[in-house]
């Protein structure tokens, strides 16, 4: 028994080095390449030793009678050997793993930072504090110093209409506070926008980012800089006076619902990219696994979409401030869906506009979220599929479960801002799942293929 074990792996480990070689001396010749012996030769035995040590891994394994996958090796021989020979695959960052892992670092702090900024921008809106100052600069200014500096700025806020509206017994004690709230926001931005642009010239010039990954995060950079703008113009909105004298002043929903989606975006695509920076192939280590993650890509692309549709649609129920209206559930009041539903016109206004319109929409497809990552769970129960995949799945599901908890907990009590922090935090956070399981369920690249078994468990 233990011989013909040893024998199979030998065979194995034969049969990979000879596709490698091949593969190799069919790219040398293609691109009329004159490699040195002792570069081919390091190649190969590279790999050689690489197939032997994952193959009395996978034997020792054997014995045990259980495969057991380790993170650490995800990857396989082919993998292994492209790390020599980089035109097998296409990396982000070609400069070595040293400049690889700094710049996944400096990614993933910078998408935890934009994390950091909605947060912060929940608590700024949901205590009010967004229209405390009332002009803005792209390069910002220094806070006031002195009483008479406060004063000057408090005399400002007193012609907003929301301090006529709302707030006009406010003193100048509570006036400080929601400033400092909206003035740590947008300089935290503009410190975020530094943190990048430091690091970022500092690797382009040492040569650690190609034209295709410095062109996306160039594109990032920009989307980062308009995101103030989209702010002040958000802000603005809120500083006109409401068409009616007995509506309160805030700001567009469309506008806060922008500003709230492109932070979003930014978010989704710093950590999209350092992701595929630290992990250029997906986890998987048979074809059978491959075959399951491609069954469940079709249906986890759609539940992402859905995921951010319902983030988006809550950044109008905040602007219409539609969470302090039918704090019921299941009904909304007395009635599953409320009678003016549709009560506005042109008929497109009620999706944006109307507060009991908004409210229903999220809590449908609050519903049609929780409801499609259970199906999608419940749907791949028998599939063959990486651990770490499913392990994911479940933490999805988890996630999904604890967000529409506090939905309804801050709904039922009239959104208070450690709640409605919570749940704006957490619909970043299940977007956050969503975006790591549609990335670990990538096709693996040719090369990668080729060198996979057929299956990774053994009896």
């Amino acid at each position: 028994m233990f011989e013909s074990r040893l024998i199979t792996i030998i065979r194995k480990t034969r049969s990979i080095n000879h596709q490698i070689r091949s593969s190799f001396s069919s790219q040398s010749a293609s691109k009329n390449l004159h490699t040195p012996f002792s570069t081919y030769n390091n190649v190969t035995n590279s790999t050689a030793r690489t197939s032997f040590i994952h193959g009395f891994r996978a034997f020792h394994n054997l014995n045990k009678g259980s495969y057991v996958p380790s993170f650490k090796y995800m990857s396989t021989v082919a993998a292994s050997a492209c790390k020599e020979n980089k035109e097998t695959v296409k990396l982000l960052v070609t400069a070595g793993p040293h400049a690889q892992k700094a710049i996944g670092i400096w990614l993933f702090a910078s998408a935890a930072w934009v994390f950091s900024m909605v947060i912060l921008g929940g608590v700024t809106r949901l205590t009010r504090s967004g229209l405390s100052m009332t002009d803005w600069n792209f390069a910002g200014s220094l806070p006031p110093l002195s009483d008479e500096d406060w004063l000057i700025e408090f005399e400002k806020y007193k012609q907003s209409p929301e301090f006529k509206r709302v707030n006009r017994g406010m003193d100048i004690s509570d006036f400080k506070f929601i400033y400092w709230m909206e003035y740590a926001h947008r300089m935290w931005g503009r410190a975020l926008g530094v943190m990048f642009a430091l690091p970022f010239s500092y690797f382009i010039r040492k040569g650690y980012i190609n034209v295709r990954l410095g062109a996306r995060l160039a594109g990032l950079f920009a989307l980062g800089g308009g995101q103030g703008l989209i702010g002040w113009w958000m802000v603005k909105s809120g500083l006109e006076e409401p068409p009616s004298e007995y509506s309160q002043p805030r700001v567009s929903p469309y506008r806060l619902a922008a500003h709230l989606t492109s932070a979003f975006a930014i978010y989704c695509g710093l950590f999209w990219t350092a992701l595929t920076v630290v992990m250029p192939e997906p986890p998987t280590e048979s074809l059978a696994w491959v075959k399951g993650a491609a069954k469940v890509r079709r249906f986890a692309l759609p539940v992402g979409i859905i995921v951010g549709l319902t983030a988006v649609s809550g950044a109008f129920v905040a602007g219409n401030d539609a969470g302090h209206a039918f704090n019921t559930f299941p009904k909304m009041g007395d009635s599953w869906i409320p009678e003016d539903v549709l009560s506005m016109k042109p008929l497109i206004r009620n999706f944006f506009e109307n507060t009991a319109t908004v409210q229903l929409d999220h809590r449908i497809l609050a519903t049609a979220t929780l409801a499609s990552i259970c199906g999608l769970w419940w749907s791949t129960r028998k599939v063959d599929l990486h651990p770490a995949v499913r392990s994911l799945i479940g933490s999805t599901v988890g996630m999904a479960a604890l967000q529409v908890t506090l939905g309804i907990s801050t709904l039922l009590s009239y959104v208070p801002v450690s709640l409605g922090t919570a749940h704006q935090a957490g619909a970043l956070t299940l977007l956050t799942f969503m975006l790591l399981l549609n990335h670990t369920l990538r096709r693996p690249s040719p090369m990668l293929l080729k060198s996979l078994p057929a299956v990774a468990k053994t009896i």
